[in-house]
């Protein structure tokens, strides 16, 4: 099984070194030294990883100069994981646990976790409600209660959140009354 762990940036410098947007919580273990990751159909080697002005800039062995670097640009980065393995952090989930929970709201299903779209800044669920996508932002204020083991999250009663026609009745609601 793979997870997301990064998304590659620009080259950095002329070495073959490369900006990395991390998209896990546990950069030191995923770009460790000598760790592997798979760069598409490739495996590439972690051959040193720093922080540099608030970024990872990441050597790859297979990554020899700043030409073979520009070329993995916007390349998304995998981690190889035991499906039973489970992140060091409670509060930290694999998109795998999370695909298929129940999704709750108000006490009642409303519908099925389908997905997980890692975006710059934060996750967001994407969840089945009637066989409609519905895109959810993964942050605890809207999404309180992750229960893997009892398969379920819970999704905060926000008018418009699971049914964007809501929304728009919500904000016609108060144009209404101005």
């Amino acid at each position: 099984m793979q997870v997301v762990i990064g998304r590659i940036g620009r080259a950095h410098g002329i070495r073959g070194e490369l900006n990395v947007d991390i998209r896990t919580d546990e950069p030191d273990r995923r770009f460790a030294a000598g760790s592997s990751v798979v760069c598409g159909t490739r495996t590439l080697t972690v051959a040193s990883a720093r922080h540099h002005s608030g970024r990872l800039v990441v050597a790859f062995a297979e990554v020899p100069d700043r030409t073979a670097a520009e070329a993995l640009h916007g390349s998304i980065l995998e981690a190889v994981i035991d499906p039973d393995d489970v992140p060091d952090d409670p509060d930290e989930f694999y998109d795998h646990q999370l695909v298929g929970l129940e999704v709750r709201s108000a006490g009642t299903v409303v519908g099925t976790v389908t997905g997980l779209v890692h975006l710059p800044y934060q996750d967001t669920l994407t969840v089945d409600v009637d066989g409609r996508e519905v895109f959810i932002p993964f942050v605890t204020e809207l999404v309180p209660v992750v229960d893997v083991a009892g398969g379920f999250v819970t999704v905060e009663d926000v008018d418009g959140l699971l049914d964007p026609t809501l929304a728009e009745n919500a904000a016609a609601d108060l144009h209404a009354q101005d």
